[in-house]
């Protein structure tokens, strides 16, 4: 394995371009993609009705708690890498933080990939509302292929293509997906309404009475779907490095976004909730079905046409989303190859574009390979993996680095310390440990950490780095 050294070349640095609007812009992208459309129908079936409001509820308040410990670390560390660099300033970057680094990089050449492919996945579910075909297998001895895998792998390429240019003319692309974004929540909102009103005004769906243990684990599973639907409230902290006055911009952006982003989906669940009466049959159903549970309530309120524009939007919306993914992702490889910590091939930037163009194609390839597999397959993994070896160490160290280094500049500073790195954790924990086969996600979780402490070890040892560094000989 090769890997770089740290370098200060001119050249090779990123520059400040990236003002508020921006910031949350990126943040919004991310954050409203793939997952609220069709997972509206299933924390409905998971949680209930009544619950599933209280869903959105409690992972706005997670989402909440964890932005204020990302917030403080992101003004603290404003570098490329986000998690990369706060883990490694927390822990030592001589110390345990170089391989708690390490190994952050070594999961997110899993997470990253199989976010960018899940939305890709996402997408192309979507497309099949008019090319039903997709839903096809091309090749009879492998049923298990569909056409829509090679739709999923052409956007990821088309998303890595688009990204490939200078900052300003990705910023200005950025704008013009927003806009679709919007449309697409404001359609689903205004048709949600609109149908609840032609079919005698907005009403609770009747539910049966659940018993404390059900409620629980329903809500539990409800949340863990909503939770993925908040996840990148986070991104332009991987941009740090490329953020104008990045102590107030980064926890004004995390903030706002999370806040617009609740309100945004408790409006979308209000609207559709009475036409979803059927969500619980549907667990099961393809992307496209779901989707249609979404589109058929605007072609029942304004006609056909609406059904097919909404779906039109979402499609589009999945594509912005993965276009901020792989954005945001793309600079943690580079920032830990800067370091030393990763691959050297890995630490370039493009001498004209200003971005660093080895570590987007990287991730976009590997995301390519990615959208081969289910999207069943990715969204718990994702989850489980980022909580145990991301989320958790982060909300631990917020607490360690005010301990240890009170003396540090925090131009940010959360409010009411510890309560929100403590809420973080206990909400994380109940998503972890009240689901149904919590022990698989688990034991899949460790054993990427175990594959990449190996390889960390096997590193370390031969340039003599933690834990086998020679001890320091006093002066």
């Amino acid at each position: 394995m090769a890997f770089s050294t740290p370098t200060s070349a001119n050249s090779d640095v990123l520059s400040r371009r990236i003002g508020l609007r921006s910031a949350v812009l990126f943040n919004l992208l991310e954050m409203i993609g793939v997952g609220p459309f069709i997972t509206m129908p299933l924390v409905i079936a998971a949680a209930g009705f009544r619950l599933s409001i209280w869903a959105w509820v409690l992972g706005a308040a997670i989402a909440l708690a964890d932005g204020l410990v990302w917030a403080e670390l992101g003004a603290a560390f404003p570098r490329a890498g986000g998690s990369y660099a706060y883990l490694r300033e927390i822990y030592g970057p001589r110390g345990a933080g170089n391989w708690l680094s390490f190994l952050y990089v070594w999961q997110v050449g899993f997470t990253a990939p199989l976010s960018i492919a899940s939305g890709c996945i996402g997408l192309s579910g979507f497309l099949a509302v008019f090319w039903p075909g997709l839903d096809n297998a091309p090749v009879a001895a492998w049923p298990w292929l569909h056409y829509a895998n090679f739709a999923a792998a052409a956007a990821c390429v088309l998303v890595t293509a688009l990204l490939y240019r200078n900052l300003g003319s990705i910023t200005r692309l950025a704008w013009v997906l927003l806009a679709g974004v919007m449309a697409a929540l404001a359609g689903v909102i205004f048709s949600g309404f609109a149908h609840a009103a032609a079919t005698g005004g907005w009403q609770m769906p009747a539910a049966p009475p659940l018993g404390f243990a059900a409620a629980r684990n329903g809500l539990a599973a409800g949340t863990l779907l909503a939770t993925y639907c908040y996840w990148g409230y986070y991104n332009i902290s991987f941009l740090g490095s490329e953020v104008r006055r990045p102590g107030k911009t980064i926890p004004r952006a995390i903030l706002f976004s999370v806040l617009l982003v609740a309100a945004i989906y408790l409006a979308m669940d209000l609207a559709v909730l009475p036409s979803l009466r059927g969500a619980a049959a549907h667990t099961a159903a393809s992307a496209a079905l779901q989707v249609q549970l979404v589109a058929e309530i605007a072609r029942s309120a304004f006609g056909g046409w609406a059904g097919y524009t909404i779906a039109a939007l979402i499609v589009w919306t999945a594509f912005a989303s993965v276009f901020s993914l792989l954005l945001g992702y793309s600079r943690v490889p580079y920032a830990a190859a800067r370091d030393g910590n990763y691959f050297r091939f890995l630490a370039a930037v493009h001498p004209k574009h200003g971005i660093p163009h080895r570590s987007l194609v990287a991730l976009g390839a590997v995301g390519f390979v990615f959208c081969f597999f289910s999207l069943r397959q990715v969204i718990t993994l994702l989850v489980i993996t980022r909580i145990v070896l991301q989320f958790s160490l982060q909300q631990v160290g917020v607490v360690l680095l005010r301990v240890q280094r009170p003396e540090l500049e925090r131009p940010f500073r959360m409010p009411l310390y510890p309560l929100p790195p403590l809420a973080a954790l206990a909400g994380f924990l109940f998503l972890l440990v009240y689901r149904e086969h919590a022990l698989w996600g688990l034991l899949v979780a460790a054993g990427i950490a175990a594959a990449g402490t190996a390889i960390y070890l096997a590193r370390a040892w031969r340039l003599r780095e933690w834990p086998f560094a020679e001890p320091t000989q006093p002066v």
